[in-house]
């Protein structure tokens, strides 16, 4: 490590350090974080082996929820081998540019999830308002030109975040990181230069990202409502908001504990630091837990299949 007027310096590695004020409970809090992320391992494979075996559901909404599992296995990966390492093993060194690596990582496939979405959004927008044209409209071409975009946004916008780190804030007052990952305002905060730049950046990101697809969602969802409320009969209205209530849930697990996550990393500085690296991790695990147990629960096609299982099991006994 090359060391600068005593203060600052060029580190080769960073260390986390899991959940700061509460490193003698770290081996009881990987039972949690670590049956959580089981969870949403086995949940989330399961969604894309039944989406891939049933025929039925090679559909559009469908596929869109394949794209979502995948992105939920990889913010969750991203993250909690790391953690549960600093857990059992003490395991916090991260080297520079894997730390940059997994900052891009979590940002990045967040930004996807998020334009994710903002797709289904649209195939639900479709399907309701103009079912006749919705096969025309959202074919198989579409929904794959759809997930790339989603992938590419997320790729422009986070891409030159740890870029502009690695170039122009390559000196560090300190190389302990309180946190469990290498979040981009952590990291930001460690740096000896001017990091005004990239605190507005990541403002200017959150604004696009968190503001203006929320926006856009719930603008296609006040045009649904509008549409099912012209509906004949009540039985027709409750049938076709089913078919949006999955997505609509899914949307609130995503977004409110970032937004919430947010507004206490910016404006609570009187909120303790467990609390909020907690809260971090949670808005993390909470989307890859809870995605796959909505759509198990709401979509009939995923849940009769699940529900084969264990009759194929007894059936082979």
């Amino acid at each position: 490590m090359l060391t600068f007027h005593n203060v600052c310096s060029v580190p080769s590695s960073f260390r986390l350090t899991g959940i700061p004020g509460l490193e003698s409970l770290h081996i009881w809090l990987s039972i949690p974080f670590g049956s959580m992320y089981l969870v949403a391992v086995v949940g989330n494979v399961t969604i894309l082996a039944v989406v891939r075996v049933e025929r039925s559901l090679h559909q559009p909404m469908y596929f869109f929820l394949c794209m979502l599992a995948a992105v939920d296995l990889v913010l969750s990966t991203s993250t909690m081998p790391k953690l549960l390492g600093i857990f059992w093993f003490g395991a916090g060194d991260i080297g520079l540019d894997a730390c940059l690596g997994q900052m891009f990582l979590i940002h990045c496939f967040a930004t996807v999830e998020s334009g994710i979405f903002l797709a289904m959004a649209f195939d639900r927008y479709v399907a309701i308002c103009n079912p006749l044209r919705h096969r025309m409209v959202l074919t198989h071409t579409v929904v794959g030109r759809l997930g790339l975009a989603s992938l590419l946004r997320g790729i422009l916008y986070i891409g030159p975040l740890p870029l502009m780190i690695r170039l122009w804030l390559p000196l560090y007052k300190a190389h302990v990181i309180s946190h469990s990952y290498c979040e981009h305002m952590a990291v930001v905060a460690l740096t000896c230069g001017d990091n005004r730049v990239n605190n507005v950046y990541g403002l200017i990101i959150g604004f696009l990202v968190l503001i203006l697809d929320s926006v856009a969602i719930a603008a296609s969802y006040v045009i649904i409502f509008r549409a099912v409320m012209g509906l004949a009969t009540p039985e027709a209205r409750l049938k076709t908001l089913g078919t949006c209530t999955s997505h609509i849930c899914a949307i609130l697990i995503f977004y409110v504990p970032i937004a919430v996550s947010s507004l206490i990393h910016r404006f609570g500085h009187c909120v303790p630091l467990p609390v909020h690296t907690l809260l971090a991790n949670f808005c993390l695990l909470i989307p890859p837990i809870l995605n796959p147990i909505v759509y198990a629960i709401r979509t009939k096609q995923i849940r009769e299949r699940l529900l084969q299982i264990p009759r194929i099991k007894m059936k082979i006994r």
